[in-house]
């Protein structure tokens, strides 16, 4: 959809500029994660602002708003409020004003995108530079929290993943990280709530992996945070299979059609082929066995993927079931007593290096840690399993799983300058705003940030937050390459 940018707002903020204050001259606001939904996560990765910069404040404002004509923007906009307020309800002649101007007249500093940023710290900070547009602050709240609080929540999930990864590799394979960066497989794209939400969970998804089935979070990376494919490695997959393949082959051929796949189709490489389109266990102790010779003979891996029941159990075994039988032992412990393997520098079990094994399906930060601590109790590594992570991880959020919230903590009138705050009695903290200007530091003995409020200017610019847009400009470009660096030196 093609839509002026003006109108991307909630109705609400349609009158605002004409209740604030008589001689409001400026409006300073926040955005800040206030809590985490989950007890166990404490900090951020902030992500996506550069994004936001780009496309909306930039290319979105300046093609769709301030170099398009006049009258024709005038007459949408009037058109769309006149039939949502009704006819009078406010006057425009401050919209006209800022078509005038040119560009969007205000500064945002922010912190560096990849940053770790503990809850309650202020991740960006904007404000009005021309004092007659002290509306527009607040009038980017819906726009802004939108877009941002997604990228930065899948980032923050992302990284999660990622520091449980290699705990347990650390634990159970040594100092040899190359495989993590596949262990976490990006799957949501058909769950997602649309194509950008897709897009931009993606991306913040490839911030701490590399495989992703997810393609336009590529091009994403590429148009907006200067990646590219021919140099770097964004990200990638292996060729896979899918259930209408397995069906289309019949169930009566299905060890043919595995064969097929590992010796013609794909005679060499990685492939992944879904296991459980009708009887998985049969697949893991009589088609495997059978194939056995033909896979250790690929130059290649043959990776099998469950894709339905409980991942814990079908990965490592269900105590409930039968003991010794293929349930019970789970796929590893099944995978291992055919294939064998090698064992690592920390005295852990992994599978020879021709099958591996990946379940995507219903996978959670609490069943990533399950797997992989049950995998080490029965003395297997971690690197024994790659987990696709779909959208019951990046969908199952709302902006509350990190409770952000965009909020004006200062202000002036007639330029005489004022701290705003708002601390409800009916709320339990969560929602107890800042106050006045702010600063964002490091501490110098823990290395974390923190926010101090009620700042003079002079410390407000000081600190961690720098300014990225001003004035129509965008002053920071980050690439990919420097925002993943800041999310292992977090590490």
């Amino acid at each position: 959809m093609k839509l002026l940018p003006i109108l991307l707002k909630d109705g609400y903020k349609v009158g605002h500029k004409f209740q604030y204050p008589e001689g409001t001259t400026l409006v300073y606001s926040n955005l800040t994660p206030r809590k985490a939904r989950e007890e166990k996560i404490h900090d951020i990765v902030f992500f996506g602002l550069q994004y936001f910069v780009k496309e909306y404040l930039i290319s979105q404002f300046n093609n769709n708003f301030f170099k398009a004509d006049k009258k024709e923007v005038m007459a949408i906009y009037k058109r769309r409020i006149e039939n949502y307020l009704g006819k009078d309800a406010i006057t425009y002649d401050h919209i006209e004003a800022l078509y005038d101007l040119g560009y969007l007249p205000l500064e945002i500093k922010a912190l560096p995108e990849g940053s770790l940023v503990p809850m309650k710290v202020q991740v960006l900070t904007i404000k009005n530079t021309k004092p007659e547009f002290f509306w527009l602050t607040n009038m980017l709240e819906s726009l802004m929290s939108a877009i941002l609080w997604k990228p930065t929540t899948s980032a923050t999930t992302a990284f999660e993943y990622l520091k449980t990864f290699t705990k347990y590799a650390n634990e159970t394979v040594g100092t040899d990280h190359s495989f993590i960066p596949w262990q976490g497989d990006d799957f949501s794209f058909r769950g997602m709530s649309g194509i950008e939400d897709a897009i931009m969970s993606g991306a913040g998804h490839l911030l701490s992996f590399t495989g992703s089935d997810t393609i336009p979070a590529i091009d994403f990376l590429e148009t907006y945070y200067n990646a590219d494919c021919e140099k770097e490695l964004i990200g990638g997959s292996v060729p896979a299979t899918e259930h209408s393949v397995m069906c289309m082959g019949a169930q009566e051929n299905e060890i043919e059609t595995f064969e097929r796949l590992i010796n013609i189709v794909y005679p060499k490489g990685i492939v992944s082929i879904v296991s459980d389109t009708w009887d998985f266990w049969k697949v893991i102790t009589e088609f495997l066995p059978l194939l056995k010779d033909q896979i250790i003979a690929r130059d290649g891996k043959v990776v099998i993927r469950p894709d339905s029941g409980d991942p814990v159990k079908i990965i490592i075994g269900d105590e409930a079931e039968l003991v010794g039988s293929p349930a019970y032992k789970g796929a590893i412990e099944c995978m291992w007593e055919t294939f064998g393997g090698t064992i690592t520098n920390k005295g852990y079990k992994l599978l020879d290096q021709h099958i591996g094994l990946i379940y995507g399906d219903g996978i959670t930060l609490e069943r990533q840690e399950q797997i992989l601590e049950g995998l080490k109790l029965k003395g297997f590594c971690s690197y024994n399993v790659v987990l696709g992570l779909g959208s019951f991880t990046y969908e199952y959020v709302t902006r509350d799983t990190f409770g952000f919230a965009m909020k004006a903590t200062y202000g002036e009138i007639n330029g005489e300058g004022r701290a705003i705050f708002k601390d409800p009695k009916t709320d339990d903290g969560t929602k107890k705003s800042a106050k006045g200007l702010i600063a964002v530091h490091k501490n110098k003995a823990t290395g974390k940030l923190e926010y101090k409020d009620e700042c003079t200017w002079q410390e407000e610019a000081e600190g961690e937050l720098k300014t990225v847009f001003k004035d129509g400009k965008l002053l920071v470009d980050d690439s990919l390459q420097t925002i993943r660096d800041r999310i292992k030196n977090s590490l």
